[in-house]
């Protein structure tokens, strides 16, 4: 089955730069309250399924309206099936191992190891026959290594020798395994899926989410992950998470031709810096000063390192 296609649109005007970093802050602290309200649902009992249920759940019913708005066609060229199918199993995987990291971890510091998904990415194309990283990327990626070191204060919890608890260890490895799900799914979305348009794509892979969570809950695959929230404040995290992460999606999905983003992406590398803010006010995390110049180093890093990969 297949929407027809409409005739091809004009190509639409970017917004004026301040109207687009606007909008682009907008959405990045849209995805950091996301992640602070998953944890404060977290906190009062609520399943992990559940939450990436609801949130993947609010993400298709958008992204149907848009390409059945659109018009757009929904047959997948010959041989990309596999693909497509990888590419949502990746995002679920990236999903779970994100939210079992915000679970266990202080928000900021999760989502900061989480972003070292370039450093992956690169190693990856490389890997796989790309072009090698440059000197002046390789010192880059040292820099971003070295402020994630001070960001997680590894020095510190080495020295405490033991006492740091299971939780840390899981949420760093959780954090690991979500940059690196993601940069795998960067490398299948450009070298594999690039000629698939992205709201088509990006429907199939919330598709697979949605249907990986269904599987997963009656499975029981996670202990309690379809578990309703306890408590009030637990209802709250869950449906500020959702709405949250719906309405970012949504903008940014029906933004983005106007925004600019081989300019302007960077902007979004300020989540981590709101979600620390949020992280603060709502669940009282706090992090040393020398914790927040490692987080300030890994943003500037990774801001450089799109900024030349733009340019």
């Amino acid at each position: 089955m297949s929407i027809s296609t409409a005739l091809p649109a004009a190509v639409p005007q970017h917004f004026p730069r301040q109207i687009a970093v606007l909008i682009l802050v907008v959405v990045a602290c849209s995805f950091a309250g996301n992640h602070v309200a998953a944890r404060l649902a977290f906190e009062n009992g609520t399943g992990l399924l559940l939450a990436i249920l609801c949130r993947s759940g609010v993400a298709l019913a958008i992204l149907i309206t848009l390409v059945i708005w659109q018009r757009q066609t929904v047959r997948l060229p010959a041989g990309s099936w596999k693909w497509q199918i990888l590419l949502g199993l990746l995002v679920t995987i990236q999903s779970l191992c994100l939210y079992s990291a915000v679970a266990r971890i202080p928000v900021a510091l999760a989502l900061l190891t989480a972003n070292s998904f370039p450093i992956i990415l690169a190693l990856l194309t490389w890997a796989l026959g790309g072009a090698r990283p440059t000197l002046k990327s390789a010192a880059l990626m040292l820099f971003i290594l070295s402020g994630l070191v001070l960001a997680l204060d590894v020095p510190g919890v080495l020295a405490m020798e033991g006492d740091v608890g299971a939780n840390w260890w899981q949420g760093i490895v959780f954090a690991l395994g979500a940059a690196t799900s993601f940069a795998v799914a960067l490398w299948v979305t450009d070298h594999k899926l690039s000629a698939l348009r992205g709201s088509v794509r990006s429907m199939f892979t919330m598709l697979i989410v949605f249907a990986s969570m269904i599987v997963a809950g009656f499975a029981e695959l996670v202990p309690g992950g379809m578990n309703l929230p306890a408590a009030t404040p637990g209802w709250l995290g869950l449906g500020a998470l959702v709405l949250l992460y719906g309405g970012a999606f949504s903008v940014l999905f029906i933004s983005v031709p106007r925004l600019n983003m081989a300019r302007n992406a960077p902007v979004m590398n300020m989540e981590p810096i709101a979600t620390l803010l949020f992280g603060w006010v709502v669940l009282e995390q706090m992090i040393s000063p020398a914790q927040m110049l490692g987080g300030l180093v890994v943003i500037t890093g990774i801001v450089i390192l799109t900024l030349r990969k733009s340019a």
